[in-house]
């Protein structure tokens, strides 16, 4: 089977490259990469990479935010999969700070050879640093993935393959039957918070989606590129809401996951955490209530808010 890599970046061509370091010595070497970038700087020093220079990986510019971005990596990637039947490849989407296991991909291919219900595939995060101050470095990374450092708790950690009902964002693959036919929602803009949840959601009318525990890895959590405090609090309740009424997630989710995160927010506001802007994400979360009431509500005005 095929694995193909579509990766997503804004602001991290450092960590990009090393991205694609880490591509190169998987032990099932992807057929072809394709790196999206909203801007020059977003993919600098890129084409210098021997994956692209090979020939293996292409590198172009879209429009920014990662739902916008991911389907421009999905469209680059047809005329390469038009004569293969979307049963005999898969493609993975990572965050540009994640750092894959030599074996990522050929587990990835292997969950999907094995049982032909399966449509999605996310993996066991040994470590993730999008709730710390400084994330994961690189070293840690790769002493998480040797074995030499023992993994963290995690959500996503399993000795057994289970399904989900969404898959994590910054580690995915999807079979082509699914890539072919599905995009991300473009009405999720910028950091595109929860397209991983309601792009699993629309996969599952296709087959399962699965975590599968031998797709091991670490997730930075770098701070740089992402989106400000004021509008990823907006995101958080507009984006819930949006996909309740859509239909890809339920109220019951989407009311938990809205509460979760106003609690979070205001406990680090008042204890004066400072690992993220939650001031910020609270006054996002308070603007997206305010248009709620007033009938105002859409993810798409997060672009109207400022920095």
């Amino acid at each position: 089977m095929k694995a193909f890599v579509v990766i997503a970046t804004k602001g991290r061509a450092k960590e990009t490259y090393v991205l694609l370091d880490y591509l190169e010595r998987q032990t099932e070497k992807p057929a072809h990469v394709v790196l999206v970038g909203s801007e020059a700087k977003d993919v600098e020093g890129l084409e210098a990479h021997p994956l692209v220079t090979s020939g293996q990986g292409s590198i172009l510019l879209s429009r920014a935010g990662l739902t916008i971005q991911r389907n421009a990596g999905l469209d680059a990637l047809a005329p390469l999969v038009a004569d293969l039947p979307g049963s005999e490849w898969f493609v993975t989407f990572y965050d540009d700070d994640f750092r894959p296991a030599p074996n990522w991909l050929e587990s990835a291919g292997k969950a999907m050879l094995l049982d032909r219900q399966i449509m999605g595939v996310t993996g066991n995060v040994l470590a993730d640093g999008v709730n710390s101050e400084f994330g994961v470095s690189e070293a840690d990374a790769a002493a998480y993935i040797s074995g030499q450092k023992p993994a963290e708790n995690h959500w996503s950690s399993s000795s057994k393959q289970k399904d989900l009902s969404g898959l994590y964002g910054c580690n995915m693959a999807y079979l082509g039957t699914v890539a072919t036919t599905l995009r991300f929602d473009e009405n999720l803009p910028m950091y595109g918070w929860q397209e991983d949840f309601d792009y699993s959601s629309r996969t599952r009318q296709y087959g399962r989606v699965v975590l599968e525990p031998s797709c091991r890895g670490v997730h930075l959590g770098v701070s740089s590129g992402r989106t400000s405090g004021v509008r990823f609090g907006y995101s958080q309740i507009a984006n819930p809401i949006f996909l309740a009424r859509k239909g890809t997630m339920t109220w019951r989710t989407a009311a938990k996951l809205m509460s979760k995160n106003l609690l979070a927010n205001i406990a680090k506001t008042l204890f004066m955490v400072r690992i993220k802007d939650f001031p910020g994400r609270l006054r996002g979360n308070f603007r997206a209530f305010s248009d709620l009431i007033t009938g105002k509500l859409n993810p798409l005005h997060v672009l109207d808010l400022k920095q």
